[in-house]
């Protein structure tokens, strides 16, 4: 770390009022942390980290930009250099599990306090690893071998693709999917006509109750 006393972050969420409400929650909770950069994209990360260099990163799973990877093809962009900490909402083992193999070294979900964020923070800073409760029975069954088994047929989908059936079965709307994801209207129908080829469902409220009986949302 830079100095005895601080811990460097680096807060990556696409929502700017998240970001925003995340730096004032670790403020007020313990000014030793300081917040070096700010990115709402995976491009913006991996850009931002490499010139901050910080302590920890704070990352989103559900990213535009980059690969289709989200914040999983952060956390793998990065390597070790980096300590990162998964903040989400969700809590999807599928999402945990995922930022977790890319090198994460911890997940959190955004119902935490701050002052539980910022012990978190700094944990991750000093090597351990932090677990909402709930989450770290996923981590250890995933590395035990026993992790929920990853449906066949996701393996059809681009990553592209995954992120547009995660977002249409949590209930965004076409236009908020476009919108979060910085693709056009257009695109998004284009993606959801070929999810529901390739997953057999008819229409979107298949698809939710399919994502959910496999733990995908």
């Amino acid at each position: 770390m830079s100095t005895k006393d601080t811990v460097r972050i680096v807060v990556v969420d696409d929502h700017r009022i998240f970001q925003l409400g995340v730096i004032d929650e670790l403020q007020r909770a313990d000014p030793s942390i300081e917040v070096v950069g700010t990115a709402a994209t995976v491009d913006e990360a991996i850009t931002v980290i490499g010139r901050e260099k910080p302590d920890v990163v704070l990352l989103d799973v559900h990213l535009p930009g980059g690969h289709g990877g989200g914040g999983a093809e952060v956390a793998r962009s990065v390597g070790e250099e980096v300590r990162c900490l998964g903040l989400s909402v969700s809590d999807a083992a599928d999402d945990v599990i995922a930022v977790i193999r890319a090198g994460a070294r911890g997940y959190v979900t955004k119902s935490i306090t701050g002052e539980d964020l910022a012990d978190a923070v700094h944990r991750i800073a000093e090597g351990d690893a932090v677990f909402s409760p709930r989450l770290a029975g996923f981590v250890l069954d995933a590395f035990r071998g026993q992790a929920p088994p990853r449906p066949t047929e996701l393996d059809l989908l681009s990553p592209r693709e995954t992120e547009v059936m995660k977002l249409i079965a949590r209930g965004y709307t076409y236009r908020e999917t476009a919108s979060e994801l910085f693709i056009s209207d257009r695109t998004v129908e284009t993606h959801m006509s070929k999810v529901l080829k390739k997953l057999q469902v008819s229409n979107r409220y298949e698809l939710t109750r399919w994502a959910r009986d496999r733990f995908v949302i």
